[in-house]
């Protein structure tokens, strides 16, 4: 079986580390496990958070941590098996993203604590946000309520729009809940809504070719590993048949995408450096509330924009958190 690994680097130059004198500083060395849907270095601002939170609370790889990164490359049957090879590790805490990645993790091991960033409802994973119970927590993303809200950003983006489809893979056991938020979203504006449901990378091509014949003038595009993996491919057929889209996060845009609103992820993931310390430091997982995001951004590439013929509304200019030209 391939693996990917990856080691969160701290450079060679020799620096004065600022350290907690609550870290550790020569004891027990923790080994974390981290299971994504993409390869680290696509995920390298999500992972800067990370260490930049672990390094401030004293955890420096290398003298008291290891980072082991297993990415199931945007194929969600991969998880059960990297899950197991974490565990067979003896990890002392996973790190997830998804909720495909978090539900192997807990058929993999009912013991060693999650920390997670999930986009599940309660009941999806766990009990309650207040209360999750068991041995897992973290952070949730809110996709289902915020695929509404991207609705809602299309259409003000492009007021003709008529047709609109969520382009997503249903075979995500959080996405049904955002297909429901999407035809609901749609029907309110008086529009009609697609579903395009794509679980490998030939299905892209099919849904493409279905964007198409079904003359859909906007996409929706769900934050799954599928979309992640596949982004430039996503990006690269909207632009080329000048199709607005809205994306799930701002990497997306960093690539050549028209337009996201999502949760600021970096710092989403800066903030579970904090549950990682308090359950390093003994705290029980299922005691530790399941918090909300604190941070969404609105970001709008001019540059795409323009190459659509889209005039960015002033009203979405006036909001927009970034504004890429």
């Amino acid at each position: 079986m391939r693996r990917r690994e990856f080691v969160i680097g701290l450079g060679c130059v020799a620096v004065a580390w600022p350290l907690r004198t609550r870290a550790q500083q020569g004891g027990k060395i923790y080994r974390i496990g981290i299971l994504e849907a993409i390869p680290a270095d696509r995920n390298a601002a999500n992972l800067n958070g990370l260490r930049k939170g672990l390094l401030d609370l004293g955890y420096v790889e290398g003298r008291n941590l290891i980072i082991e990164y297993r990415s199931a490359d945007g194929r969600a049957e991969r998880f059960p098996d990297l899950a197991a090879e974490l565990v067979r590790l003896k990890v002392d805490l996973f790190v997830t993203r998804g909720t495909p990645a978090t539900k192997a993790v807990e058929n993999a091991t009912g013991t060693i604590p999650v920390v997670m960033a999930t986009m599940g409802g309660p009941g999806a994973i766990v009990a309650s946000f207040a209360r999750p119970g068991g041995h897992i927590t973290g952070v949730i993303t809110f996709s289902t309520e915020l695929t509404a809200k991207r609705v809602e950003i299309l259409k003000e983006l492009v007021p003709s729009l008529a047709r609109v489809a969520l382009l997503h893979n249903m075979g995500n056991p959080a996405v049904p809940p955002e297909w429901d938020e999407t035809k609901a979203a749609a029907r309110a504006l008086g529009l009609e809504a697609d579903l395009l449901d794509v679980r490998s990378k030939d299905d892209l091509s099919r849904a493409f070719e279905q964007t198409l014949r079904q003359h859909i003038g906007g996409l929706v595009v769900g934050a799954d590993g599928l979309t992640q993996l596949h982004q430039q491919m996503v990006i690269d057929f909207v632009d080329r048949h000048r199709l607005p889209a809205i994306y799930p996060a701002r990497e997306y845009v960093g690539a050549g995408g028209l337009i996201a609103y999502g949760v600021n992820y970096p710092d989403l993931y800066f903030r579970l450096a904090t549950f990682i310390e308090k359950i390093l430091k003994g705290a029980k997982p299922g005691e530790l509330p399941v918090e909300q995001p604190t941070k969404f951004e609105l970001v709008i590439n001019l540059k795409t924009a323009r190459a659509l013929g889209l005039d960015i509304v002033p009203s979405l200019l006036a909001r927009a958190d970034e504004v890429m030209e």
